[in-house]
């Protein structure tokens, strides 16, 4: 039975079943399900070719996209409170990180998203706040 099923053509090995399902999006460490998703759903990893007669496509790409500035509400309150508990001044953070004068800013606005290397960092030197003294921050 499995033969007569159209092949994945994202993966080119698992099977395609035309079903609706709760689909679960993940969006770094956040997720949401999104109900009764129409299409068809590869058997063997998670991909899914929707049904282009309904919203189902709409409606996870919408719950995608909250995720993503959720997460990126997310990363701006970290990064504000880790830039505060280090003592150091959006400029002085913006110069560790190489960014523009105002690029901190934009971080804690949320106007610009931070790369995902100065929200590392500044995991690392909220952990290890002795760092500090290592790197150029004269200004």
């Amino acid at each position: 039975m499995r033969e007569n099923l159209p092949v994945c053509s994202n993966c080119e090995k698992g099977r395609l079943h035309k079903a609706i399902r709760d689909v679960k999006i993940t969006r770094q460490r956040l997720s949401a399900t999104v109900k009764k998703v129409s299409g068809r759903f590869c058997d063997t990893y998670d991909e899914i070719e929707f049904d282009e007669t309904t919203d189902s496509a709409e409606r996870c790409a919408s719950a995608g996209d909250k995720l993503v500035l959720n997460n990126r509400e997310i990363a701006a309150a970290a990064l504000k409170l880790q830039r505060k508990k280090l003592n150091l001044t959006q400029s002085q953070a913006s110069r560790i990180t190489g960014g523009g004068q105002n690029a901190f800013s934009r971080y804690e606005t949320r106007a610009a998203p931070p790369l995902p290397a100065v929200i590392n960092l500044f995991k690392l030197l909220d952990k290890h706040p002795d760092m500090l003294k290592e790197l150029d921050i004269a200004g």
